[in-house]
């Protein structure tokens, strides 16, 4: 008699920002259920911090199978592919005899994240797997939090920008939407300084690294950060207030209202 073979799962689990306990419960009781749970690292000497954020709540599982696999950082696409492949390759096995398969990401699965790629693969690679993502909290809300800072009111809007890739729209952004969250900026310090000078916005942009983590830091005065080193988890928020208290009764300005900003 013919058997098929059972179906697996890949579930994306996003950890959260830093601190373990902004973890979900559901991403939790994911990690403990699951058969397997792949963790991203950047190299075989690297440490895995998406794995350091969930190990206090995961702890030893019996029978658990735990692959951590290696995302090189960078933008390469020569390196990149055979790396993802490799990972692929890795989990195959797993997913083929049905097991459940965690892998565990930073923030949320579907925002800036390695998991995106990996989804993409084992779709090609498995069609009919099933594939759950369990949201997680992101830098996007960490990073409001801890300054105390509305993300958005009434009638603003946010743009996401991954600095590290370019700012040259950066100018048209900051004129047409109210919070820009500048994520990525550790090699471009220098050059967004300078644009937010030249836009006048400087006094309303705050760089904060490691947010809600061990080491947390806050820089209200970004002309001190011209020659610093920025920390790879770190952002800078620029919040205008141009529409700010909308829903709380204040109207827009006539000539906002005037031209639709």
């Amino acid at each position: 008699m013919h058997t098929s073979k059972p179906a697996g799962c890949l579930y994306g689990v996003g950890v959260g920002p830093g601190d373990p306990d902004l973890m979900t419960l559901k991403a939790i009781a994911t990690l403990r259920t699951a058969d397997v749970l792949a963790i991203p690292r950047k190299d075989a000497r690297s440490t895995s911090t998406a794995w350091r954020i969930a190990e206090q709540h995961v702890g030893p599982i019996a029978g658990q199978t735990r692959l951590f696999l290696n995302f090189p950082m960078t933008k390469d696409p020569t390196v990149l592919g055979p790396a993802w492949d490799a990972v692929l390759e890795q989990l195959t096995d797993p997913l083929s005899h049905g097991a459940r398969v965690a892998f565990i990401t930073e923030g949320d699965p579907l925002v800036y994240s390695t998991f995106i790629y990996l989804q993409a693969r084992v779709r090609s690679r498995f069609p009919a797997l099933p594939i759950e993502v369990i949201p997680g909290v992101t830098s996007l809300s960490a990073v409001p939090a801890v300054l105390g800072l509305p993300l958005a009111d009434g009638q603003q809007r946010v743009a996401v920008i991954p600095a590290s890739y370019g700012l040259d729209d950066l100018p048209a952004i900051l004129a047409t939407f109210d919070t820009v969250l500048l994520m990525k900026v550790t090699k471009v310090m220098p050059q967004l300084i300078e644009l937010l000078q030249n836009a006048g916005l400087l006094e309303q942009a705050v760089y904060v690294s490691r947010a809600t983590m061990h080491g947390q830091q806050i820089i209200t005065d970004l002309q001190t950060m011209r020659q610093s080193r920025c920390d790879y988890f770190s952002m800078v928020m620029v919040a205008t207030g141009k529409h700010s208290g909308v829903l709380a009764g204040t109207p827009l300005r006539t000539s906002d209202a005037a031209t639709g900003t």
